[in-house]
This record gives structure tokens, C-alpha cells and sequence, in this order.
């Protein structure tokens, strides 16, 4: 078959223009899926018995271990993250007034918020792909909870519009408000129940279970840190799976402290205290009304 001068002229131009598109295409840089990593102490695997003994910075006789733990447990997750696609990794030391992690010893690739200042909001925006949780505890009151508490072991309870609330269930609906989902968590059964309440999708590397609020079963240190990393790369293959936390306005918080602890709540305008141990905060979302009581 022969072509005329107008047809061969047709598919010339057609052919330069989809060369012209895949080039555009090859050139333009791939989305950035930059990931946010909470991390807390007590969920982290080996941390069993009282506070004191592995969790304080300056007076547990096993913090440098709880350290090591902890610092293996981060490095696994960003392994496990940059395999699954990640771009650009933070990481954000929450235990304890951000003293808990060591640029001396975290994976070169990842970027560390460490210090005081760090925002209640967690310096969260909507430039990150992800959330993830590494070494978290669940909340205040939970069933064989190891180091079980919500913030701050003076508060017994917390509601967001009647809805039971601890670190978990704050920072996946503070990270909803800037459209990022939360993926993936490290933890141990109880805080795995936890996640799964609101994100039943989301991967969790159970390191530890429970059998009280100071003892359970252990997984070895290396087994935590491979099941760990298996869990984030998975989380960051199944991105496009998961949607935002969105909890609607208006926003009511209530907390509840215990008896010890009726102080720790500063008195601020427009709130509502409704006896000596519960104060409700209100606001148009839920930024607005957590900012109102949290310093976390």
C-alpha cells in the first residue's frame, strides 16, 4: 500500500507529536510522596514494666537501650518506606518533650524534627503523602494496653464529639484536616485495635501483646524490625488505598483528668469546664478546638 503525500505528512506529524508528549512525559519529576513518622516510646518492642525504668531520658537505668530499640525500629520503618516509594521521610521525636532520638544513629535518608516548639498539630501540611506511627502505645484505659495512657498519665479520658480519643486516634484526624492519611502503624496488639477502629485498612506490625498494662509477649528485636519494615513497605505499595481521617465541624473536646491530675489543664478563654476534673474546648474544626486545650 502506498501512501499519498497528504497521509504521509498526517502520520509524520501525528508520530512527532506523541514523540514530543513522551518526552514531556520522561521529563516531568515524580510526584513527591513525602512521609511523616510519628514516633512515641512506650509501643515500642522490649519497653515493658514501669515508666521509669526504660522510658525517662535522664533517670531510666535502661534508656540507652530503650533508645537502641527504638532508633532500630525507625530505620526499619524508612527502609521498609523508601522500598515501597517513599520520596522524602520525616521523622518526628514525640516521646517525651522530643528527647528520645540521635541524628548520630538515624538512617542518613530521612530528615529528623527533634526539639521544643514542635507544634500541637505535629508540623503537619498537606505537601505529605502519608502518616505513619512507629512505637506507639494505646490509649488511657485500654485493655491490656502496655504503658497504656493519652498524652499525658493525668488524663484519664478524652471525646472528640463523643467519640473515645487517645495519641492514636488525635493525630489521625489532626493529620485528616491537612488530607493525609494515616497508613501504617508499630505498636503493640492493643494500640494495632486502636488504628484498625478508624483506619481498618491500615498495616500494623503487632511487635508486643499484652497480658497487663506492664507485661505481655515480645517478638525478638530482629523479628520486630522485619515485620516492621515488611508493614511500611506494604503501607507505601498500597497508597492510592487509603483516604484521609476527615472529622467534621463543628469540633467539641473533652477531657477528663484523673484526680492527681486536676491542674494540668490551664484555664484558657472560651472554654467550658464542667467540674474539677472536665473541661470541654469547642471549635469551628478540629484543629481549632484541639489548640484550644493541647500542648501536645
Amino acid at each position: 500500500m502506498t501512501l499519498n503525500l497528504r497521509q504521509w505528512i498526517s502520520q509524520a506529524t501525528l508520530t512527532l507529536l506523541f514523540l514530543a508528549w513522551a518526552g514531556l512525559a520522561l521529563a516531568q519529576p515524580a510526584r513527591s510522596k513525602k512521609v511523616y513518622v510519628v514516633t512515641d516510646m512506650e509501643g515500642v518492642d522490649g519497653i515493658v514494666g514501669k515508666w521509669e525504668e526504660q522510658c525517662d531520658p535522664f533517670k531510666s537505668p535502661r534508656w540507652a537501650e530503650s533508645q537502641k530499640l527504638l532508633t532500630d525500629e525507625v530505620n526499619a520503618a524508612a527502609e521498609g518506606l523508601f522500598q515501597g516509594g517513599a520520596t522524602d521521610i520525616v521523622v518526628a521525636d514525640l516521646h517525651d518533650s522530643s528527647r528520645s532520638l540521635s541524628v548520630a544513629g538515624i538512617e542518613p535518608r530521612v530528615r529528623l524534627l527533634q526539639g521544643p516548639g514542635i507544634s500541637p498539630t505535629i508540623e503537619l501540611d498537606s505537601s505529605y503523602a502519608a502518616v505513619i506511627f512507629i512505637g506507639q502505645h494505646a490509649m488511657a484505659g485500654a485493655e491490656n494496653g502496655i504503658l497504656s495512657h493519652s498524652y499525658a498519665f493525668e488524663i484519664q479520658n478524652i471525646w472528640v464529639n463523643g467519640k473515645p480519643t487517645g495519641e492514636i486516634g488525635g493525630r489521625v484526624m489532626l493529620a485528616g484536616y491537612f488530607g493525609v492519611p494515616v497508613i501504617m502503624l508499630s505498636g503493640d496488639a492493643a494500640a494495632c485495635k486502636e488504628i484498625h477502629q478508624l483506619v481498618p485498612e491500615a498495616e500494623c506490625a503487632e511487635v508486643k501483646s499484652g497480658v497487663s498494662r506492664t507485661g505481655g509477649y515480645l517478638l525478638s528485636h530482629p523479628a520486630a524490625c522485619k515485620l516492621i519494615s515488611e508493614k511500611a513497605r506494604r503501607a507505601m505499595e498500597r497508597l492510592s488505598e487509603f483516604k484521609p481521617y476527615k472529622v467534621e465541624g463543628p469540633v467539641e473536646v473533652k477531657v477528663e483528668v484523673t484526680v492527681e491530675g486536676q491542674g494540668i489543664i490551664r484555664p484558657r478563654d472560651g472554654v467550658e469546664p464542667l467540674n474539677a476534673r472536665t473541661t470541654v474546648y469547642r471549635g469551628k474544626d478540629i484543629v481549632d478546638a484541639w489548640l484550644k486545650w493541647s500542648d501536645f
